[in-house]
């Protein structure tokens, strides 16, 4: 991939722009002109790190293999954290040990950009960046720092539902239901109605775009301004059926404690309308909204083929991935 040669947003995927556009520079870079270039080399893999997360890794998690860097931005320019600084980006690089690896940079920027601009599903400020040698790495703004450079409160969802690696093994953040943090939602979340219905399109849009690593840990609470706790933006959105041979649910028992499942879903092996509808009433979303929320997720298909064509991903992987959400999409709409 030549950055010099951009014909997309790096960050929005407009149309156009041979870096990043006025938008992306606003909610990404706080109006600063970024380069879409980084002033490094691609960082040297370490050998033990990578050969230790093969080892003890059990279930493929793809945040479990991705270094992470830590940057600030000074002026315009974007540079690695030293001791003691409180970092204010998060860039991933390119991880190892997966199929077609090359794509996981773009591969997460393309989910994170359809679940906010087609899916109206709040996200981390997020864009593609480049090393110097045109090798790309995701880049996401935190959301947990504030603009003093203290720290909103966080509380992710293993650590709500009181599950760590000591009391329950190495499988803690996926032994769970959706259905189950719905019950913390309701248990942590004031306005946990209007915060019920952020989460149930994400649990759809995670499936609908073969999101098998929607765990317990990248589901969190964040703090408001007025000192209560409402659910984070989304992070970690990324197509992982493109690099493992995945389940629909990353969470054991799915989106049901008692692990129910419609007709469709015993027939298809797959859920259906069906399930997720049964899943809304569950969580306690009246019948109309219900409807309501589904009805994007089966009429915006122009909409993510554009931003998919767009995207940096290769055009082998364009195919593939339009592939994975066309044949979910029909499931969903069975």
């Amino acid at each position: 991939m030549n950055p010099d040669e951009l014909k997309y947003c790096p960050g929005t995927l407009a149309e156009g722009f041979s870096t990043y556009s006025p938008g992306c520079i606003r909610n990404v870079f706080d109006g600063k002109k970024v380069n879409h270039i980084l002033p490094y080399d691609p960082p040297q893999q370490n050998e033990d790190v990578a050969a230790l997360f093969m080892e003890n890794r059990k279930r493929i998690s793809i945040s479990g293999v991705q270094e992470k860097l830590s940057l600030r931005l000074e002026k315009n320019q974007l540079r690695l954290t030293t001791d003691g600084e409180q970092g204010t980006y998060i860039l991933k690089p390119i991880p190892r040990d997966l199929k077609k690896v090359d794509q996981v940079p773009a591969n997460e920027h393309l989910t994170m950009q359809i679940a906010r601009q087609v899916y109206a599903i709040p996200t981390a400020e997020n864009a593609l960046i480049f090393f110097k040698d045109g090798t790309p790495a995701y880049i996401t703004k935190r959301f947990d720092v504030r603009k003093d450079g203290g720290k909103w409160g966080k509380e992710d969802f293993a650590t709500l539902a009181g599950k760590t690696r000591d009391n329950a093994g190495p499988d803690f953040k996926y032994n769970y239901s959706y259905e189950g943090i719905a019950q913390l939602i309701q248990q942590y979340v004031p306005a946990w109605r209007v915060e019920m219905e952020k989460f149930f399109s994400l649990v759809v849009f995670n499936y609908l775009l073969s999101n098998g690593d929607a765990h317990l840990k990248n589901f969190s609470l964040l703090e408001s301004v007025h000192g209560d706790y409402l659910l984070s933006p989304a992070y970690d959105l990324i197509n992982t059926k493109l690099h493992v041979d995945d389940t629909d649910f990353a969470l054991d028992k799915g989106l049901f404690a008692d692990n129910f499942k419609s007709s469709d879903y015993r027939k298809n092996n797959h859920p259906s309308k069906t399930d997720f509808k049964e899943f809304g009433r569950r969580i306690g979303i009246k019948e109309s909204r219900i409807d309501k929320l589904l009805i994007p997720f089966s009429e915006k298909k122009r909409s993510v083929e554009t931003l998919v064509n767009h995207s940096f991903l290769s055009e082998p992987n364009k195919r593939g991935y339009l592939l994975m959400y066309n044949t979910k999409r029909n499931y969903l709409n069975a």
